[in-house]
């Protein structure tokens, strides 16, 4: 069993983790023209990323061996919660939808965690998703202190 996940999907996680970095450093440093537009892009592509993590576990669920059969309802569950989440925050002020964000983003990691102890997840991809969840929620949670008190 490899002790470290392949190439191709570490360029790709963290190549997703550009565009949290470039839009927190905005939300935080940029220019106040560009605030405004820096957060809700923050808030959308954390959304995004956060339903992405949903689908990972839905195609977990679909191509799970027969001896996983009792893991598919919570699979499809964890599938469904993260999509509920983003739009949920996505409909609340900017700072509060933000920091759910990066709660769900670390929420999903910790339920992962649980399911590579019971051997549903691969170790190695549970290593690469600790540090994108790391990452991205550290980003969300600068874009929601930069948001302060605003409303959008």
């Amino acid at each position: 069993m490899a002790t470290t996940i392949a190439l191709p999907f570490r360029l790709f996680g963290y190549a997703g983790l550009l565009p949290f970095a470039a839009l927190a450093a905005l939300a935080f440093l940029g220019p106040p023209s560009w605030r405004g537009l820096a957060v809700p892009a923050l808030g959308a592509y954390g959304a995004v990323i956060l339903s992405f993590l949903g689908a990972v576990h839905w195609g977990l669920a679909l191509r799970g061996a027969p001896e996983e059969a009792p893991a598919a309802w919570p699979r499809l569950g964890l599938g469904v919660l993260p999509a509920l989440v983003a739009w949920v925050a996505l409909l609340l002020p900017a700072r509060l939808g933000l920091v759910l964000l990066a709660a769900g983003v670390v929420a999903v990691s910790t339920v992962e965690t649980v399911a590579a102890r019971r051997g549903l997840v691969p170790p190695t991809y549970l290593a690469l998703r600790w540090q994108l969840s790391l990452g991205a929620g550290a980003c969300l949670l600068l874009g929601a202190l930069a948001a302060g008190g605003e409303q959008g």
